[in-house]
């Protein structure tokens, strides 16, 4: 099969790969119709060190069944699924409480211990597919509207995680809430915090194009500024703070910037991965009474929850997707995002 490695900072190809196999009676295997570029893959993208073997790349994907093992319960062969970017069990105590990011058995793609592979390939193995894959009824991949297709495979990362940031700060109906980052998972996060009935949402970004996607929704505020200047300009449009904050950077200017503009009392909810080690936990932060919250998205936990919209045409949250690309075109797909000239890349295969 094709598939993407990353061989260092810069360094993604496309190359052949051992076709993958069932290895334990829990694993499925998928045909993979549609991947995509994630911004946490940048981050590898910019600093991953030279490693002249390479290593498979890739955690969003949704699919058709080839083959499953013979403890495979719940999946069939043709069944079309969303594959999101943790593996997990489905049973242990983490995954019991909608935490399956902490599966005890579980893992990530292109993961050693767990014999994954990356998603922007052909076909993947899925360990534990009965507690990782998700059936969606009713969708034929060869003849759905590409559209509904782009919103199922947000459901694999970048919606989950924007709805992991709203939900992990309690955004409800009249709350004021500010969004940093106007990548996918920020404009999903202003989406979320919409459908949780925040009334003010003020989103964080400097590019036009992602600002009015953010507006249409749900989007009421937009500040370009950034340091001093937009945290007080978000002071003074919330006088005094917003009480939710989502991050959804990961770099330490932004979660300096939620500081700076959570209001006392309020919470900060990160999902943008961290690229730093120590961050602020002094006066600033310790004197607003802060509560900081988030983490990596246990999007399994959100999927059955968000897919009824997305089948009935209530949001689009493809939306963010402003490419599509083939598979050997994937490497291109990796700089046309980090020049700013793609917000969100699908990979059609």
């Amino acid at each position: 099969m094709r598939a993407t490695f990353i061989y260092g900072a810069g360094d993604v190809r496309v190359t052949d790969a051992p076709d993958p196999r069932i290895v334990e009676p829990s694993d499925a295997l998928v045909q993979i119709t549609h991947a995509c570029v994630c911004g946490s893959d940048l981050h590898p993208y910019h600093s991953a060190p030279h490693n002249p073997a390479g290593k498979s790349i890739g955690h969003e994907l949704i699919g058709v069944v080839t083959e499953v093992g013979a403890a495979v319960t719940t999946l069939a062969v043709g069944d079309f699924v969303i594959a999101p970017f943790a593996i997990s069990c489905g049973v242990c105590e983490f995954c019991r409480v909608g935490l399956q990011t902490s599966c005890v058995r579980g893992g990530f793609w292109n993961d050693d211990d767990l014999g994954t592979s990356g998603g922007q390939a052909q076909a993947a193995r899925v360990p534990l597919a009965d507690g990782t894959l998700v059936k969606v009824p009713g969708v034929d991949p060869a003849t759905a509207d590409s559209g509904l297709l782009a919103s199922l495979l947000t459901l694999s990362d970048v919606y989950g995680t924007g709805w992991h940031a709203a939900h992990r700060a309690g955004v409800t109906a009249g709350d004021t809430v500010a969004v940093i980052g106007d990548g996918a998972v920020g404009l999903l996060a202003v989406l979320s915090a919409k459908q949780l009935g925040a009334e003010r949402i003020i989103l964080m970004g400097r590019h036009r194009a992602r600002t009015d996607l953010g507006r249409e929704f749900g989007a009421t505020d937009v500040v370009a500024d950034r340091g001093d200047e937009g945290i007080n300009a978000v002071l003074e449009l919330t006088k005094g703070g917003a009480t939710k904050v989502l991050e959804a950077v990961g770099h330490l200017p932004a979660f300096q910037q939620a500081i700076g503009i959570v209001r006392p009392g309020g919470v900060i909810s990160r999902v943008g991965v961290p690229q730093y080690q120590d961050g602020p936990i002094g006066w600033s932060f310790f004197g607003k009474n802060t509560t900081l919250t988030g983490g990596p998205a246990p999007v399994r936990a959100y999927i059955e929850q968000l897919l009824p919209a997305v089948l009935d045409g209530t949001v689009h949250p493809g939306r963010v997707f402003d490419r599509t690309v083939g598979i050997e075109d994937t490497p291109q797909a990796y700089a046309a995002m980090d020049a700013r000239e793609a917000l969100k890349v699908m990979i059609k295969l």
